[in-house]
């Protein structure tokens, strides 16, 4: 079995959606002081490559632990939307892949735009569904969607139509996943594990593509 990893390297200096602090990373202990090593960690807990639960802006949400750890293993296809226009991933460019939709858990949008990871450019005119493509995703059984992007939503929504569409069905956003151009376009298993939160609105997780 190939396993690839889908998730961004955390540390201080790390990119963060706008307006959010940067995690720290304190060195609480060290080998000259304490002679043992641990870190402190102070992180937002939608930092970096993570999952967001209905919670994170539904007021009667579902937070993460009331999901099975079972629910965050799942079948996952990754779409090609490299290659179209403009910022609106519309319901054209995914209908094409409507058989696929139909047998997984987590669809994975794979944008391109993991490449701009640490540049200005990451948070501008990334591409993201259209209300209508929400829409029709409804119709489907999904466990969650999954981007290599900063947020499901465009970087200039206030309403955030994407996330609310999805979480009132349920399901979980996964945001900010990198290496989707390794794992080809054949259906394969997603391991995307939260941290075991009470009460999480969301998490960063350790995504992973298992093939073969």
């Amino acid at each position: 079995m190939k396993i690839i990893d889908l998730s961004h390297e955390m540390h201080s200096h790390m990119p963060v959606y706008p307006g959010l602090e940067r995690p720290d990373f304190e060195e609480a202990y060290t080998f000259e002081k304490n002679g043992f090593r641990e870190k402190k960690l102070k992180i937002y807990s939608h930092t970096g490559t993570h999952m967001d639960a209905p919670a994170h802006m539904l007021k009667e949400g579902a937070t993460l632990d009331k999901y099975g750890i079972e629910y965050f293993i799942g079948k996952a296809v990754v779409i090609d939307l490299i290659n179209i226009t403009g910022d609106t991933i519309s319901l054209q460019d995914i209908k094409i892949y409507e058989d696929l939709i139909a047998c997984i858990d987590y669809l994975v949008l794979n944008t391109g735009w993991h490449k701009y990871w640490g540049e200005d450019s990451y948070f501008k005119d990334f591409p993201a569904l259209s209300v209508e493509a929400a829409e029709w995703l409804m119709n489907f059984n999904l466990r969650g969607i999954a981007v290599d992007t900063i947020s499901i939503d465009s970087i200039d929504s206030s309403t955030f139509p994407i996330h609310h569409m999805f979480f009132e069905k349920g399901l979980v956003a996964i945001e900010n996943l990198t290496n989707l151009d390794s794992v080809g376009d054949n259906i394969f298993i997603l391991n995307c594990m939260p941290l075991k939160l009470k009460e999480a609105d969301g998490s960063p997780v350790r995504a992973a593509a298992m093939l073969g």
